[in-house]
């Protein structure tokens, strides 16, 4: 397991002693009160109970309308992975009372936009073993494994261990994005019909992001595509004539050129992200790649 050290720099050097042993009440807490800005996440409930007796630590739901269950795992001996597959395929079976409770906590607009197709688990420990690792590489399910290590009394650090993604999975009753139009084609369908020449820009644009580390994975939506990290970083849509992508930068730092970068940070659109960035060619692509990079830096 990697092991990341944090030292203080004032005179001489002092190395910040790092504990992770218990998660503690107050730790879900203060993650709870924060889960926008820790994961992207907006906080929906603490402590859940299901239908059939069991309580999930909490809930909320990504930056892609999708749902998520937290699970923190607060003994070495507690199968966190296990419970939290257990609570994913439970709320999959009871939607309904999920977006029930979305309906009544964040209103009907919130519920209306859910997207069934990618539900996450997030699993949060002082630490994983190997085999940890290894299991969630063998199922079909969003599972993202989150060390922890508090130094101090005021650092507290996340480290993203594993990043597994599935197949995206179908609603019964076809898929469902943010009510999109029935006449609305999936991601797949409108990237097989655009030009050969776009798909070619497409994957051109997603070797490069994935090559940029081994953080990044790449989330298939309904209408668009997601790359992330802990929170996205991209969002790319593909139209009949251009890729336009997403990208979690603020707008004011960036010289907008017409046509080609735009600031939306008040114009709504699928996924996240105020700078919106059209690429047409190749060329536009080569223009891209330094704003493509520092959204993977400063994210």
């Amino acid at each position: 397991m990697s092991d990341i050290k944090l030292f203080k720099i004032n005179g001489k050097v002092e190395e910040l002693p790092a504990k992770w042993a218990t998660l503690e009440r107050a730790l879900q807490t203060l993650i709870e009160k924060n889960m926008s800005v820790f994961f992207g996440v907006k906080f929906l409930k603490s402590e859940y109970t299901t239908s059939n007796g069991g309580r999930m630590d909490s809930l909320g739901i990504d930056e892609n309308n999708c749902p998520v269950i937290f699970e923190y795992k607060r003994a070495s001996n507690e199968n966190v992975i296990n419970q939290g597959l257990f609570y994913l395929d439970w709320l999959l079976d009871h939607k309904a009372d999920f977006e029930l409770l979305v309906m009544k906590t964040l209103g009907k607009e919130c519920s209306d936009k859910l997207d069934w197709t990618m539900p996450r688990l997030i699993c949060i420990a002082g630490d994983f073993t190997k085999y940890d690792e290894y299991a969630v590489k063998q199922i079909n399910r969003n599972i993202d494994l989150i060390r922890y290590k508090k130094f101090g009394d005021d650092l507290l650090m996340f480290d993203l261990i594993n990043s597994n993604v599935a197949t995206r999975l179908k609603d019964i009753d076809g898929d469902k994005g943010a009510k999109p139009q029935s006449n609305d084609k999936n991601f797949d369908d409108q990237l097989e019909a655009t030009s050969e020449k776009i798909r070619g820009v497409y994957y051109s644009i997603r070797d490069y992001i994935l090559a940029l580390g081994d953080d990044v994975t790449e989330n298939k939506l309904k209408l668009y595509s997601v790359f992330k990290k802990i929170k996205n970083i991209i969002c790319v849509e593909v139209k009949m004539k251009s890729i336009v992508l997403y990208l979690r930068l603020d707008p004011k730092d960036i010289a907008i050129e017409d046509g080609f970068t735009r600031d939306v940070t008040k114009i709504g659109h699928w996924g996240t992200g105020d700078l919106e960035i059209t690429i047409k060619d190749v060329s536009g692509f080569e223009k891209a790649k330094k704003y493509i990079d520092r959204a993977y830096e400063m994210n």
